[in-house]
């Protein structure tokens, strides 16, 4: 986890980029698959008129479970990949 120079027990630049690209492109693909299953139960978090309606807000739940599902996903697989970033 650590460079060969490095003497403290902190991941490499690198690393720590691909975890945040990983995470990143995690939350994105969540969200979308979040916002495409709302829209397939009928759940619009953008639909028209203003107002927060019910199926508006089941819509922006199922958002943000997908976006939070896709960064542990993404998570998960830099732990089994590259091992746990933690000090």
């Amino acid at each position: 986890m650590s460079t060969p120079g490095n003497k403290s027990n902190t991941p490499s630049t690198s690393r720590l980029l691909v975890q945040g690209v990983a995470q990143a492109a995690g939350f994105l693909l969540g969200a979308l698959i979040g916002r495409y299953a709302g829209l397939f139960m009928g759940l619009d978090a953008f639909a028209d008129g203003g107002s927060y309606s019910g199926r508006a807000m089941g819509g922006i739940l199922l958002i943000g479970l997908g976006g939070g599902a896709g960064v542990q996903l993404a998570r998960r697989w830099y732990i089994r990949r590259y091992g746990d970033p933690r000090i």
